[in-house]
């Protein structure tokens, strides 16, 4: 039986950023409202022409050099994102041809915010199946390219960033269970309507303004603590623990009132919930994997922890993941 455990994580951030002080004065909004509401105080915004996949090259970087890879060592990459370079070839492919990792195949997940927790569970068990031995997992995300800077509804809640893991054959079991979920009849809530099959890109879409994020945060809201603690209690029951046996949850950040939620309902303790929105925003897919890299970098996972992971977004989808720290 062979095992996945991570051996490397890494993160970037756009230097750039924007402040609700600066959103005050793109729309009719202000500090108060914001931080009061979602939590988030800043947020990163990647320079005109920076794509996704650059992001993630300099998150994979830094999760290679401490797992003491090299990029010919990999097998496998997966990039979790909903704001690709392009829409094909997929950003994996990118990042494949920058890392010079020639040997690894690559693919794309689209499950937007939960999508690291699903790039995570795919390696995992490709690792486990003996199909590869080294993967690199990455959420990186350009929300600001999908994002209307007029609605003053979504435009304070998004930010830009990456993170990655990489992920190595062990002998001991690090990854104790998952569970992945979702519900396509409400994929209405939060939607990017223009630009694909059903309504391709055109004078028309760009005119009402299809292309860019559309929700419904009340409904959203609901639901997300809902599923998050459904999904939580279900990994954890799956790998045989219960919600005093986490070290630390690692919840999306995409609102603090709903991480705050989400905890109360669980009866996990403040202390042992990790948050960052404060400072980036809702990521997406780099969310969660920029919180997973900064928690460890703080100190705050440490040897035999177990870390769950919460996740929940558009399709709708959501996921948890419980990993014992090795």
């Amino acid at each position: 039986m062979k095992f996945a455990k991570i051996v490397g994580l890494g993160k970037y951030l756009p230097p750039k950023i924007l402040t609700n002080f600066d959103l005050e004065k793109m729309v009719d909004t202000s500090d108060e409202w914001i931080t009061t509401r979602t939590g988030i105080k800043t947020r990163r915004i990647v320079e005109k022409g920076v794509g996704t996949s650059r992001l993630g090259y300099e998150a994979s970087r830094l999760a290679l050099k401490r797992a003491g890879l090299r990029p010919s060592q990999l097998d496998l990459i997966i990039v979790a994102t909903i704001t690709p370079d392009t829409q094909f070839p997929s950003t994996a492919s990118y990042l494949q041809s920058y890392l010079k990792a020639r040997r690894a195949s690559c693919f794309d997940i689209s499950a937007a915010c939960a999508g690291y927790v699903y790039g995570l569970t795919s390696a995992w068990q490709m690792i486990s199946g003996g199909l590869y031995k080294n993967a690199l997992v990455v959420g990186a995300e350009t929300l600001s390219s999908i994002t209307d800077w007029s609605d003053r509804s979504t435009c304070v809640l998004f930010g830009d960033g990456a993170g990655a893991a990489v992920l190595t054959a062990g002998r001991k079991k690090s990854f104790l269970s998952s569970y992945l979920g979702g519900d396509g009849s409400q994929a209405d809530l939060l939607i990017l309507p223009g630009g694909g099959s059903h309504i391709p890109l055109s004078g028309e879409v760009i005119k009402k303004r299809l292309h860019y994020i559309k929700m419904r945060g009340n409904e959203l809201f609901r639901i997300a603590v809902r599923v998050m603690v459904k999904a939580a209690q279900t990994a954890l029951k799956r790998a045989s623990l219960r919600t005093k046996d986490v070290s630390l949850l690692i919840p999306h950040q995409a609102n603090e009132r709903i991480i705050n939620a989400v905890g109360k309902r669980l009866k996990i303790s403040p202390d042992r919930i990790y948050k960052n929105i404060s400072r980036y925003g809702n990521m997406s897919s780099a969310s969660s994997a920029v919180a997973l890299c900064e928690a460890w970098e703080e100190g705050k996972i440490k040897k035999d922890d177990i870390v769950a992971l919460d996740v929940f977004g558009g399709g709708l989808v959501w996921g948890s993941c419980v990993i014992r720290w090795i």
